[in-house]
């Protein structure tokens, strides 16, 4: 029977006998290697049996695993390994097939041992870089077991790391396999990348809780869960492409919110500051759009979960310092302030739909407000990493958004009415300065063009005390240049100045072209900010600041004089209002104090600076509450009413005048007190709501009108002018009637009618014309002097249509 058995034996296949003699009879034994290498030669030697060989062993393999032969089932894969690793010829994919199958059994398994076996084998082929391209190999099942591993619950805490970690191991050699392969399935498709991104955040998300064994271990084996997760997420995102990043981003928010992850902040935040780190610098702005996606698509979700996208795309920001955030800076800056309205709307209301009865979440006042200081916050964050000029528009931006006095609401909805309108002003308001913070600029002019300053400038004469803060915050971020803000707080009174430090530069051609421009309007808007009835300590530190920042930033022999001019204005404006509180009088007195005392030992004219400290001096043993000392701390030390002030305890104009005319400034200007104008901006800038400024600007405009006559500033209070006044209201409902009858004529009216009412206005305009050109057509000048003798008067020639000599043309 033996001799049967070994004749048959000698008749197998060359093949099937160098695989046979490379399982030892006891596994335990392991590999036999000389036969490994008789079999690795043999391959080598004819390739084109590599296929025989790898299903022979694919067969021994399932036949072992099938009577739970484990020890031959290892030593089959580790001859499988070696073949692999050896060989390199074009007959690689048949062999690879088999080896692939054998993998698949062993992951197939229910013994982690043969799962962890399989997956470290695909791994060791996974690194293999293959000479010829496959067209028909899948790996989907691999992404699937692997990625079904990776969620592994096994009992024993030690083999569920295990397999874990072999299973995130797997993905990784499945990236490797796939991602450069355009011939291979694409791993970048949502079906792979829905069960990769989640298995591989999943892992990164169990840092707590998990044990690792004691024993000794080899140092790849001691890296943990985590690590090696974040290792492999790293290099899945740092091999994306600008046409993959969408599909890989996608998956990772899906997971946030399916798991309620954006509330706590914090893995959200670490998943994304992975992201931006891993990801070419130049997509960067692509995973910003989708997070700007996300959070319009959560519009209507909980205060917090919008607070944690927000959080979210604020520390994105930060990291993108590359100082672009793609084509569509506006539009990112439109989806963040479309949020803060949204969340006003939200706060007021009450209800996340407009029908508040449907609405069956519970709005949180306080978290609505966390949320729109995040956002705040985030804007300031974009707008950091943004050069000069793309902030300098996005300044614009905002400023066009917020629902201005005097002109319709940009912004507001029908809800939430007058306070809707003054919160969104506030929270825009509060956006501008977070972008203004830090922003240096050479060129004040391109700083504060006239489309930005006219709105902001009309919002420091509102009644809102908040909102004038805002603004006068706003315009000392922009003016202070050389980070002097600082040095002018709290206000108080220095004999010497220079140890503020104040860094003072030669005032630049734009600054004097600018001061030119707006000079007037600035102290203007200061002049009156400062009669402002519910103004508090802070309102005048910050009109102290800005006055300071002027002087030091922007200020020529011109400008000091105008400073001057309205430093005394002030003091008059103190003695002279006796509707202003007691405090907001004592603190206009300190506030011109201080602010003569820089200026004069600003301007080093030694008979100037004695003056002020003379009075000083007085002030500090007479009347101590019109220093800031007393005045502009959080405990102010005024009397109950304010007595005359006179002689010493006051700057004297003329004086001040004299002193400075000795030194070269103007005194004729210096002489003349600061009087400011009153416009229609002022009146309409102290309305209360949008309905009135609407109104107000309505009147201005029927009491502008050429048809009536302009009166007198000085006019007399009379028994007429208040019957006329009375019967203006007939006569503003007589002129609604006929803007409607307009309005209704050209609503319903034919064509053809509209047409001849306006063709016979364009005939009456011409007529018009005609005579004022008939007035001024002369005529030509005669070479003699005379003209027309005798003949008539010659015909008039226009003036458009005359020949000048060549000499008097240029």
């Amino acid at each position: 029977m033996y001799g049967v058995c070994g004749c048959c034996g000698a008749l197998r296949p060359r093949y099937k006998r160098l695989v046979d003699n490379i399982f030892p009879e006891d596994p335990e034994d392991g590999l036999v290697k000389a036969n490994m290498e008789k079999l690795t030669f043999y391959a080598l030697s004819a390739p084109e049996k590599l296929d025989r060989i790898g299903a022979y062993l694919s067969e021994r393999l399932s036949r072992d695993v099938a009577r739970h032969r484990y020890g031959y089932v290892c030593i089959a894969m580790e001859a499988l390994d070696q073949l692999l690793m050896a060989c390199h010829c074009q007959s690689i994919n048949l062999f690879v097939e088999s080896f692939l199958t054998m993998v698949r059994k062993l992951l197939e398994a229910d013994k982690p041992n043969l799962q962890i076996l399989g997956t470290n084998s695909f791994v060791k082929f996974a690194n293999i870089e293959e000479d010829t391209a496959s067209y028909h190999r899948s790996y989907d099942f691999f992404v699937s077991r692997f990625s079904e591993m990776c969620h592994s619950s096994f009992e024993d805490p030690d083999i569920r790391t295990k397999i874990r970690m072999a299973g995130i191991r797997g993905l990784q050699g499945v990236v490797r396999k796939t991602v450069n392969d355009e011939l291979q399935a694409n791993i970048w498709d949502p079906q792979h990348m829905d069960k990769i991104v989640p298995s591989l955040l999943f892992n990164l998300q169990q840092e707590e809780g998990i044990e690792r064994s004691p024993s000794p271990e080899t140092e790849k084996e001691k890296e943990s869960p985590v690590e090696l997760t974040e290792r492999c997420f790293r290099e899945l995102l740092g091999r994306a492409v600008y046409g993959n990043i969408k599909n890989a981003v996608k998956p990772v928010l899906m997971h946030l919110d399916n798991h309620s992850l954006w509330e706590g902040k914090t893995f959200a935040v670490r998943c994304f500051k992975i992201i931006m780190y891993s990801i070419q610098s130049q997509h960067s702005h692509l995973v910003i759009q989708q997070l700007l996606g996300h959070l319009d698509a959560n519009s209507k979700n909980s205060a917090r979960v919008r607070a944690g996208i927000v959080e979210v795309i604020s520390e994105a920001a930060v990291i993108e310092a590359s100082g672009s955030i793609g084509p569509t800076v506006l539009e990112v800056f439109n989806t963040l302030l479309k949020q803060l309205r949204l969340s006003v709307d939200y706060e007021l209301t009450g209800s996340y739909d407009s029908f508040a009865n449907m609405g069956t979440k519970v709005i949180k006042v306080h978290e609505e407000r966390q949320l729109q200081e995040s956002v705040i916050k985030t804007i300031g964050s974009f707008a950091n990493t943004l050069p000069t000029y793309q902030r300098s528009e996005v300044m614009l931006f905002i400023i066009g958004k917020i629902p201005v006095p005097g002109m319709y609401p940009a912004l507001g909805s029908a809800n939430t009415g007058v306070e809707g309108s003054r919160m969104i002003q506030i929270m825009l308001l509060k956006s501008l300065l977070q972008v203004t913070a830090g922003f240096q600029s050479n060129n004040i002019l391109t700083a504060l063009p006239t489309s930005f300053l006219d709105p902001l400038l009309s919002f420091t004469l509102m009644e809102d005390a908040e909102i004038r803060l805002l603004v006068l915050d706003i315009l000392i971020s922009i003016i202070d240049r050389h980070d002097n803000r600082h040095k002018f707080s709290p206000v108080r009174i220095i004999s010497d100045i220079s140890i503020l430090k104040l860094k003072v530069d030669k005032c630049s051609r734009q600054d004097n072209l600018f001061m030119k421009k707006h000079s007037h309007r600035l102290y203007r808007h200061i002049y009156l900010a400062c009669k402002e009835d519910s103004s508090v300590q802070r309102h005048f530190e910050s009109l102290h600041t800005l006055l300071g920042l002027i002087c030091v930033e922007l200020a020529n022999e011109e400008v000091v004089v105008d400073l001057i001019r309205l430093a005394l204005a002030l003091q008059d404006l103190a003695l002279t209002d006796d509707t202003l509180p007691v405090y907001s009088r004592c603190a206009i007195h300190a506030l011109s104090a201080a602010y003569l005392n820089l200026i004069s030992q600003l301007t080093t004219v030694p008979t100037f600076c004695q003056h002020v400290h003379e009075v000083i001096e007085s002030r500090k043993k007479l009347v101590p509450f019109l220093l800031p000392e007393d005045v502009l701390v959080e405990s102010p030390k005024i009397p109950e009413k304010l007595e005359k002030v006179e002689g010493e305890m006051l700057f004297a104009q003329a004086k001040i005048a004299e002193m400075l005319g000795g030194s070269g400034y103007n005194t004729e200007r210096l002489a003349t007190a600061y009087i400011p104008q009153i416009t229609d901006e002022d009146r309409l800038s102290k309305r209360k709501s949008i309905g009135d400024t609407v109104s107000l600007q309505l009147e201005m405009e029927s009491r502008n009108s050429p048809e009536k006559e302009q009166r007198s500033t000085a006019e007399q209070i009379t028994f007429e002018t208040l019957k006329q006044a009375i019967d203006s209201v007939n006569v503003e409902e007589l002129e609604r009637e006929r803007r409607r009858q307009v309005v209704e004529r050209f609503q319903t009216a034919p064509f053809e009618e509209i047409a001849a009412h306006c063709g016979a206005r364009s005939s009456l305009l011409q007529s018009k014309l005609n005579q004022i050109f008939e007035i001024t057509i002369r005529p030509p000048p005669s070479p003699s002097g005379s003209v027309g003798n005798g003949h008539g008067r010659s015909r008039s020639v226009p003036v458009y249509e005359m020949k000048f000599p060549d000499l008097c043309v240029y």
